[in-house]
């Protein structure tokens, strides 16, 4: 293995950074990178548990001193987004990733890095590893499956664990101190697909592709505003469709559901003296785009292209209408700001991917809100958007908000050792998008949580980096915090 990292600071979390950045890791493809885990504690001889789901706790004594303070659980998630860009050959099942250093940052090569949520595992990895520092009993319980609905802490059995204080090392901003989380549902709206052979042959199979956008995560990036690649596709259609009545034959966008999407394409039949009026109708949406996503993306790419052949089937009218009207009218974005805390998101929806296949459409959307009501009440006006145009809707890894415990004693410990190590107060704040905390205070009776992290930049998406100086002072504040917790 090449050692990109290997001069940089701290030598023993990069170390295993880099290690991780060489065993496939994608949501769902976790066995690997788990039994790695396993071995390492093995090799280190210390006490750990491997369930059924791949989630590994591993447990280390406290160090002399320490023995009578409350034992700390040390947090992240194993798996990671798979993201690339279209023109980058990568398989993520199988390859590792291609580090590279530019400055102050580290990225991978046309694909995300997964230092969400890896730089936690490499954290707690090197705490376990070593004997210089001074801590209280440590539990790292590295979870599975944690961007596709948080299953591994579901299925996580609390006998496995015994502490009662959470130190969540999945935040995304240095100096930033989370208390507070948006409760989540994956909604899956599934469109029946009446398939018909394609028998009329003078008909014109057109492509087209929205692309170019930023993406980024659905919860972190959501209230910036960025163009939403699926959604900019059904404005397209119903534009053509308004006045051309089409077929659909295939449609497509997204690649996870708590991403942005980035691109979206579909195939359209149309005939020959339709031909004019549609290009003029793409070219016009993309102008349109291009002026209102002139700040949040202005790489935006609007094409078309008539297809060398004709596909063998195509939806039926009304099965294309009821798939252009879902996707046009269906909720994205933010839809609710709260009135407690000034700035934060407090209800949206992300409209992550579209997919084709022999027996449907389907559609996959992130639900997220800080109110448990709300959220519920976005999934019934899909539900109902869908039975509309002859749908229907399941929820899928439905996991609860984290709520603001004002008695935290961790979160105390956090503010006042940054105050000593840098003369001013952390931000202390709640966040849009899902954290495993939620499910470890449902799930742990008296659970005393606070999330914290480096600063990483445009995760979810191929632009994904972290900061090599922000890293080494978290983790020197993090070494410091385990130390004053007595």
């Amino acid at each position: 293995m090449t050692k990109i990292l290997k001069d940089l600071q701290p030598v023993e979390v990069f170390t295993y950074f880099e290690m991780l950045s060489q065993i496939p890791r994608g949501s769902g493809n976790e066995k690997e990178v788990s039994d790695y885990l396993a071995a390492f504690a093995k090799e280190h001889g210390l006490e750990y548990v491997q369930d059924a789901a791949l989630n590994v706790v591993i447990k280390k004594k406290a160090t002399p001193g320490y023995e009578n303070a409350p034992s700390i659980i040390l947090q992240g998630h194993m798996d990671m987004v798979c993201e690339k860009n279209r023109d980058v050959e990568h398989d993520f099942t199988k390859d590792p990733l291609k580090l590279r250093i530019l400055d102050d940052m580290i990225y991978a090569t046309g694909t995300t890095l997964g230092a969400d949520n890896g730089i936690a595992v490499a954290m707690g990895l090197a705490i376990l590893a070593s004997n210089q520092y001074q801590h209280p009993a440590i539990e790292v319980v590295i979870t599975t499956s944690e961007e596709t609905g948080m299953d591994g802490v579901v299925a996580l059995d609390p006998k496995d664990v015994e502490g009662r204080t959470l130190i969540n090392i999945d935040s995304e901003e240095e100096g930033t101190l989370l208390v507070s989380c948006a409760g989540g549902v994956t909604a899956k709206t599934k469109i029946p697909a009446e398939w018909e052979v394609t028998s009329d042959t003078t008909l014109i199979p057109y492509g087209i592709k929205v692309k170019g956008l930023k993406g980024g995560h659905s919860g972190m990036e959501i209230d910036k505003e960025r163009g939403n690649a699926n959604k900019l596709l059904g404005r397209i259609l119903m534009s053509v469709l308004s006045e051309v009545d089409f077929s659909l034959s295939s449609i497509s966008g997204g690649a996870k559901n708590n991403a942005i999407p980035r691109e979206a394409e579909a195939v359209i039949l149309i005939h020959a003296k339709d031909k004019d009026f549609v290009e003029k109708k793409i070219v016009e949406c993309g102008n349109v785009f291009s002026t209102e996503l002139r700040t949040s993306d202005a790489d935006i790419q609007v094409e078309y292209e008539v297809l060398p052949a004709l596909p063998p089937k195509m939806l039926s009218r009304k099965s294309t209408h009821h798939v252009v009207n879902y996707l046009y009218i269906a909720l994205n974005g933010i839809t609710s700001m709260s009135m407690d805390i000034k700035g934060l998101v407090e209800s949206s929806l992300n409209l992550g991917v579209i997919s084709t296949d022999k027996e449907s459409i389907e559609f996959i959307s992130a639900i997220r809100s800080s109110v448990k009501s709300l959220k519920t009440e976005l999934y019934n006006r899909l539900a109902v958007t869908a039975k509309l145009n002859g749908g229907s809707v399941v929820g899928e890894g439905d996991y609860p908000e984290w709520a603001y415990n004002p008695s935290s004693k961790i979160r105390v410990v956090f503010e006042d050792v940054y105050e000593k190590m840098y003369g001013k107060k952390p931000h202390i704040t709640a966040i849009h998008a899902g954290l495993e905390c939620g499910l470890f205070t449902e799930k742990f009776d008296g659970m005393d949580a606070i999330s914290f992290g480096p600063n990483l930049y445009d995760v979810h998406t191929p632009d994904e980096h972290m900061s090599i100086s922000s890293v080494q002072r978290t983790w020197e504040y993090l070494l410091e915090v385990l130390k004053s917790i007595k």
